[in-house]
Protein backbone atom coordinates (compact mmCIF):
# COMPACT_ATOMS: atom_id res chain seq x y z
CA UNK A 1 0.00 0.00 0.00
CA UNK A 2 1.51 3.73 -0.71
CA UNK A 3 1.92 6.19 1.73
CA UNK A 4 -0.22 9.55 1.57
CA UNK A 5 3.05 11.49 0.43
CA UNK A 6 3.71 9.08 -2.04
CA UNK A 7 0.50 8.94 -3.60
CA UNK A 8 0.70 13.16 -3.24
CA UNK A 9 3.94 13.14 -5.07
CA UNK A 10 2.80 10.96 -7.66
CA UNK A 11 -0.38 13.50 -8.16
CA UNK A 12 1.56 16.34 -8.35
CA UNK A 13 4.21 14.77 -10.63
CA UNK A 14 2.04 14.86 -13.38
CA UNK A 15 1.57 19.03 -15.16
CA UNK A 16 -2.04 18.49 -16.32
CA UNK A 17 -3.38 17.16 -12.63
CA UNK A 18 -1.04 20.06 -11.02
CA UNK A 19 -2.83 22.52 -13.52
CA UNK A 20 -6.39 20.89 -12.56
CA UNK A 21 -5.48 21.25 -8.86
CA UNK A 22 -4.42 24.67 -9.37
CA UNK A 23 -7.47 25.54 -11.42
CA UNK A 24 -9.60 24.15 -8.46
CA UNK A 25 -7.90 26.22 -5.60
CA UNK A 26 -8.19 29.33 -6.96
CA UNK A 27 -11.72 28.82 -7.99
CA UNK A 28 -12.34 28.25 -4.36
CA UNK A 29 -15.11 26.37 -4.95
CA UNK A 30 -16.69 23.14 -6.71
CA UNK A 31 -16.75 23.08 -10.01
CA UNK A 32 -18.46 20.26 -12.43
CA UNK A 33 -16.11 18.35 -14.35
CA UNK A 34 -17.73 19.63 -17.69
CA UNK A 35 -16.38 22.47 -16.51
CA UNK A 36 -13.03 21.75 -15.58
CA UNK A 37 -12.28 20.10 -18.59
CA UNK A 38 -13.37 22.62 -20.78
CA UNK A 39 -10.48 24.10 -19.68
CA UNK A 40 -8.00 21.40 -21.16
CA UNK A 41 -7.67 20.50 -24.61
CA UNK A 42 -8.25 16.79 -23.32
CA UNK A 43 -11.30 14.81 -23.57
CA UNK A 44 -14.18 14.42 -20.08
CA UNK A 45 -12.42 10.55 -19.98
CA UNK A 46 -9.36 12.21 -19.23
CA UNK A 47 -9.70 14.69 -17.09
CA UNK A 48 -11.58 12.29 -15.18
CA UNK A 49 -8.74 9.78 -15.17
CA UNK A 50 -6.82 12.63 -13.78
CA UNK A 51 -9.75 13.78 -11.39
CA UNK A 52 -9.69 9.74 -9.72
CA UNK A 53 -5.44 10.05 -9.38
CA UNK A 54 -5.89 13.44 -7.50
CA UNK A 55 -9.03 12.02 -5.13
CA UNK A 56 -6.75 8.94 -4.68
CA UNK A 57 -4.34 11.18 -2.98
CA UNK A 58 -6.63 13.00 -0.96
CA UNK A 59 -6.25 16.49 -2.79
CA UNK A 60 -9.54 16.50 -4.53
CA UNK A 61 -12.80 15.58 -3.12
CA UNK A 62 -15.50 14.33 -5.86
CA UNK A 63 -19.68 14.99 -5.21
CA UNK A 64 -22.03 14.10 -7.19
CA UNK A 65 -25.27 16.39 -7.05
CA UNK A 66 -28.21 14.80 -9.65
CA UNK A 67 -26.12 13.85 -13.07
CA UNK A 68 -23.49 16.28 -12.33
CA UNK A 69 -20.03 15.71 -10.50
CA UNK A 70 -18.59 18.44 -8.98
CA UNK A 71 -14.73 18.59 -7.66
CA UNK A 72 -13.00 21.04 -5.11
CA UNK A 73 -9.62 21.26 -4.15
CA UNK A 74 -8.77 19.84 -0.36
CA UNK A 75 -4.84 21.45 0.01
CA UNK A 76 -4.47 19.29 3.67
CA UNK A 77 -2.43 16.37 1.72
CA UNK A 78 0.16 18.77 1.30
CA UNK A 79 0.80 19.62 4.85
CA UNK A 80 2.35 16.30 5.26
CA UNK A 81 4.49 16.30 2.16
CA UNK A 82 5.36 20.10 3.38
CA UNK A 83 6.48 18.25 6.88
CA UNK A 84 8.74 15.65 5.62
CA UNK A 85 10.15 18.43 3.43
CA UNK A 86 11.10 20.42 6.02
CA UNK A 87 13.54 17.54 7.60
CA UNK A 88 15.48 18.09 4.81
CA UNK A 89 15.15 21.66 4.35
CA UNK A 90 16.52 21.86 7.91
CA UNK A 91 19.42 19.08 7.28
CA UNK A 92 20.36 20.98 3.97
CA UNK A 93 20.64 24.53 6.30
CA UNK A 94 22.86 22.54 8.90
CA UNK A 95 24.90 20.71 6.72
CA UNK A 96 25.80 24.04 4.56
CA UNK A 97 26.13 26.39 7.75
CA UNK A 98 28.90 23.50 8.72
CA UNK A 99 30.42 23.97 5.94
CA UNK A 100 30.44 27.72 6.08
CA UNK A 101 31.98 27.19 9.08
CA UNK A 102 34.85 24.83 7.97
CA UNK A 103 36.16 27.19 5.08
CA UNK A 104 36.22 30.18 7.72
CA UNK A 105 37.87 28.21 10.15
CA UNK A 106 40.61 27.37 7.48
CA UNK A 107 40.75 31.22 5.84
CA UNK A 108 42.05 32.42 9.36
Amino acid sequence: MQSSITKVLKAVADPTRREIFHALVVAATAMPITQISGQFQMSRQGITKHLRTLEEAGLVQIHTKGRERFCFADPLPLKEVNHWLKFYERFWDTKLQDLSSYLDSKSD
